[in-house]
């Protein structure tokens, strides 16, 4: 739980609470694991990041656990149920605790085949993968149209992203500043490692070479503008993060001349028919052996640390957090 000190600023602390002390909902879950993302970082700062906005709080985008009481009939006691978005984590309280009274509308039923800590290997950060891989196929991308570039792919989201798309024959070049995680990236499937630096400059040149036919992108920025202009003709990005800044110092050019296309990716808001649609594809697209190869496991007591470990770009794959 954060609580503010007398010069406003927040400090994380483990605290024993009743239920009755959680925020109002009809369902209220068991939590069995939670996950960390570059939001619960900010979260977890001492001035929360912008998100937070009342203290106490108690951090955590997402969650996956077992309903132990609802007033919904969506569900019932011993119901499997995730959830992500809706702004849970930041401006209400979040999957950090042992237990969450939340909206029964925020919550979607476990897929058939993964288990609640699997849900979470997944998380906020898989599930924005899976939709933006959606988004890009919704758009035309097949694997024979030619490689897909992946920024940031070392990241929570790189890394489900890359394993996603060469589980699905895509070519995946992998961008990364880490040049001590390329085996890492080739071993969830990319077949190029991309230096940040090669492709991170901003050019004059508004438009080079066609490379790739789609990429996913986790960094925004001047990187971002330098991708567009090496779109294939049609090709789509879809954006996904801002780790590179939220600036965009790019030219209209290769959206008029090769018709290139620019998606913004939302996990928050999504509508619950894309959830279902994006966690089935999960289920079924993403290989779990995979997955488990991206997993550092944590508890309550390691996310200040972990916290500020993720702001700083320091931290690997996917932080799964036991409760």
């Amino acid at each position: 739980m954060m609580e503010q000190n007398d010069d406003g600023l927040a400090t994380a602390q483990i605290k024993e609470i009743s239920e009755a002390d959680l925020p109002e909902g009809d369902v209220l879950v068991r939590v069995e694991y939670s996950t960390l993302n570059y939001k619960d970082g900010l979260c977890l700062s001492p001035k929360g990041g912008g998100l937070v906005r009342n203290y106490p709080h108690v951090p955590g985008i997402d969650f996956a656990g077992t309903v132990e009481a609802s007033e919904s009939p969506d569900f019932k006691p011993g119901d499997k149920v995730v959830l992500t978005g809706w702004r849970v984590g930041e401006v209400r309280w979040g999957g950090y605790a042992e237990k969450a009274r939340v909206k029964s509308d925020w919550l979607v039923p476990l897929p058939d085949g993964l288990s609640t800590r699997q849900a979470m290997a997944v998380g906020t950060a898989g599930f924005t993968a899976m939709l933006a891989v959606m988004a890009l196929e919704d758009h035309g991308l097949t694997p024979d149209k030619g490689p897909v570039l992946v920024t940031g792919a070392s990241g929570g989201v790189g890394s489900v992203a890359t394993a996603i798309l060469a589980h699905l024959g895509y070519e995946v070049a992998a961008v990364t500043g880490r040049p001590e995680g390329a085996d890492y990236l080739k071993s969830l499937g990319a077949t190029q490692i991309v230096a940040r630096d090669d492709i991170s400059e901003t050019v004059k040149r508004p438009l080079e070479s066609e490379t790739w036919a789609g990429c996913i992108d986790a960094v925004g920025g001047s990187m971002l503008a330098r991708v567009l202009g090496q779109m294939k003709y049609g090709g789509s990005v879809a954006a996904i993060g801002l780790a590179g800044g939220a600036d965009l110092p790019a030219s209209v050019i290769p959206f008029l001349l090769r018709g290139v296309n620019l998606l913004g990716i939302d996990s928050v808001m999504q509508p619950k028919e894309n959830r279902l649609r994006g966690w089935s594809r999960i289920a079924t697209d993403l290989p779990m052996e995979k997955l488990e190869e991206m997993v550092k496991p944590a508890t309550l007591e390691d996310l200040p640390a972990l916290g500020a470990a993720i702001l700083k770009g320091g931290v690997k794959g996917r932080v799964v957090v036991e409760l």
